[in-house]
């Protein structure tokens, strides 16, 4: 299993660990919920697991272009969220792709960087395309809150914060090189990534604990909240196996570009004018917790399933993303927990509004 590079670091701020996606990751420092309260009110620091992709070549963005959802930006300094899909228009895996001038940079699920880079690599022919694993040679760590900004721009050295997101800027912070992105604001706050090598993760994580405004360390398990709480789907459990069209990912398409993998599918619903299924939030009464899969009723009949639930330290209450019927109109459901029929409300997404709406919050064409 792979391991942070600053994993002692996190050890000696009594982190306990978990695993996701096969890395062994941050789940919580002792006190998950205040850390969460933390992020909604200033501002917090969480080292993400990433697979990463290197693509370099003079072909390089024609190359990803052809194979992902999303028009590949050709300026540097700018990127992408696209998915990869099956020929059922089902999504395999999502990933950012950031055109970093002579090479492309591509951030994905931890386990999936290896095996799409091996992919790709044996159906390059004649184009001149480059293609490998780089887990191991960078760091990253992301900064949410309604202070990030002032938090990132207390630190970085040379140019001012990106405004834009999936765009990023080249700077330093202490003595590191660092990229800084801003990046689609999962948690519903002001988000940024800050990208770095491998070897001065040390280093760029103690600039971003310990100088400039005060970062709360976080990790996994209040990043479940925070991203529930703004009703961001995930690739795990929410997005996996699952067409775009359904999750009104709408910002990881572009319907205008060439064929790529499941690409008919997703136009052919997009034309169509509606999925048959929509992503919704529900609050539950009471503490039952559903399981993914647990199954949504609109009295007697079966109208659809949850994808996660939670519970919000904000709301102090269940909180989950389901999918249902796009055409349901019915607000009072209840949803199978342990056998029993918990009564549960539709909710708009976002359940909490935060300093800035995340970019996945579902979005469909009326």
């Amino acid at each position: 299993m792979q391991t942070s590079v600053i994993e002692s670091i996190h050890d000696e701020h009594g982190a306990t660990f978990g695993e996701r996606d096969g890395r062994r990751v941050v789940d919580h420092y002792g006190r998950p919920e205040r850390a969460h309260r933390a992020v909604r009110n200033g501002v917090g620091l969480i080292e993400y697991a990433y697979g990463v992709i290197v693509v370099e070549g003079d072909d390089r963005l024609e190359y990803v272009d052809n194979v992902v959802s999303n028009r590949v930006p050709d300026a540097d300094g700018e990127g992408c969220y696209a998915l990869l899909l099956d020929p059922q228009g089902r999504i395999e895996s999502d990933l950012y792709v950031y055109n970093a001038g002579e090479r492309l940079l591509l951030f994905t699920p931890p386990s999936h960087a290896d095996t799409i880079a091996a992919d790709w690599a044996e159906k390059v022919f004649i184009q001149d395309v480059e293609i490998r694993d780089a887990t191991d040679e960078f760091a990253v760590f992301g900064i949410h809150g309604p202070m990030a900004t002032e938090k990132i721009a207390s630190v970085l050295t040379g140019p001012s914060t990106p405004d834009e997101r999936f765009t990023f800027v080249r700077g330093s912070m202490g003595d590191a090189g660092v990229s800084v992105v801003r990046t689609d604001g999962l948690a519903g706050e002001e988000s940024y990534e800050v990208i770095c090598r491998a070897d001065d993760a040390a280093h760029v994580h103690d600039t971003l604990s310990t100088q400039g405004l005060n970062a709360a360390p976080f990790g996994y398990r209040t990043w479940d909240s925070l991203t529930l709480e703004a009703g961001s789907p995930l690739f795990q459990p929410d997005l996996e196996g699952t067409i775009p069209n359904v999750l009104g990912l709408r910002l990881a398409l572009d319907f205008e570009k060439g064929c790529y993998v499941g690409q008919e599918v997703v136009s052919r619903v997009e034309n169509r004018g509606q999925p048959s299924r929509r992503l919704v939030g529900l609050e539950l009464e009471g503490e039952a917790l559903p399981d993914h899969g647990a199954t949504v009723f609109d009295g007697d009949a079966t109208v659809g399933e949850v994808s996660r639930a939670g519970v919000s330290p904000l709301l102090e209450t269940t909180l989950a993303l389901a999918f249902v019927e796009y055409d349901l109109a019915t607000e009072n459901l209840t949803v199978r927990v342990d056998g029993e029929d918990v009564p549960a409300r539709r909710a708009d997404l976002p359940f909490v509004d935060g300093s800035e709406e995340s970019a996945r919050v579902p979005a469909y064409e009326s």
